[in-house]
């Protein structure tokens, strides 16, 4: 039986080949070429990939990114396809639902998203309490730096705290537009937002995310 990562991956795999090397991403800047080597960089190179933990390695991070987005789409979109060699860490199915379910799935969403029409996707019961369990773990890390106080709710009630602080605004809507929202993608979240009018301006120009 696949797992939640598996699944996103192939999905985030064909829609990188249906959109083409020039296609648009929500990752400001980048092709989705340039999304592609991104996401075949972070699980095979390591040496490259401290770059997305340790500021001083990040120089070195988007040299090996764009040597990568140097290399054929095709090959790319097959390196994300059939996942990371034996040896990488993430080639253990724990650590690789741990650390690309919800990976992947926003990836594909920066794809999706991207184009005028896009329409919101439907997500079963199961992958959103996956990623709501994900979501609660990481909301204080993901609303590190906002603005104003920051409270996640499903439209069930429950609730994560992202943020403490005054004046409050919350941010109501499902798993997967939440996690859409707390990643930093404010703008193409479906979501309800009750608040200060200027607090939730300065929420929505704030850096979110991991």
């Amino acid at each position: 039986m696949s797992t939640h990562a598996q699944r996103e991956r192939l999905l985030l795999a064909d829609l990188l080949e249906q959109a083409g090397p020039d296609g648009p991403t929500l990752c400001e800047g980048w092709s989705t070429r340039d999304l592609a080597a991104h996401v075949v960089v972070r699980e095979r190179r390591g040496d490259a990939a401290a770059g997305l933990i340790v500021p001083q390695l990040a120089d070195r991070l988007e040299r090996v990114r764009k040597e990568y987005a140097r290399k054929p789409y095709e090959e790319l979109i097959q390196l994300i396809r059939t996942g990371p060699p034996r040896l990488s860490p993430f080639s253990i199915k724990q650590l690789d639902e741990a650390s690309n379910t919800v990976e992947f799935y926003v990836h594909a969403e920066d794809v999706r998203r991207a184009v005028p029409d896009w329409t919101p996707r439907a997500v079963d019961a199961v992958f959103a309490d996956a990623l709501w369990a994900r979501l609660e773990r990481t909301a204080r890390l993901a609303g590190r730096k906002s603005p104003v106080g920051l409270v996640l709710r499903r439209p069930n009630g429950q609730t994560a705290v992202a943020r403490k602080g005054s004046p409050v605004v919350t941010v109501t809507g499902d798993p997967a537009e939440l996690t859409i929202f707390a990643s930093g993608r404010q703008d193409a979240a479906k979501v309800e937002v009750d608040g200060d009018k200027d607090a939730v301006a300065r929420l929505y120009d704030a850096k979110l995310g991991l």
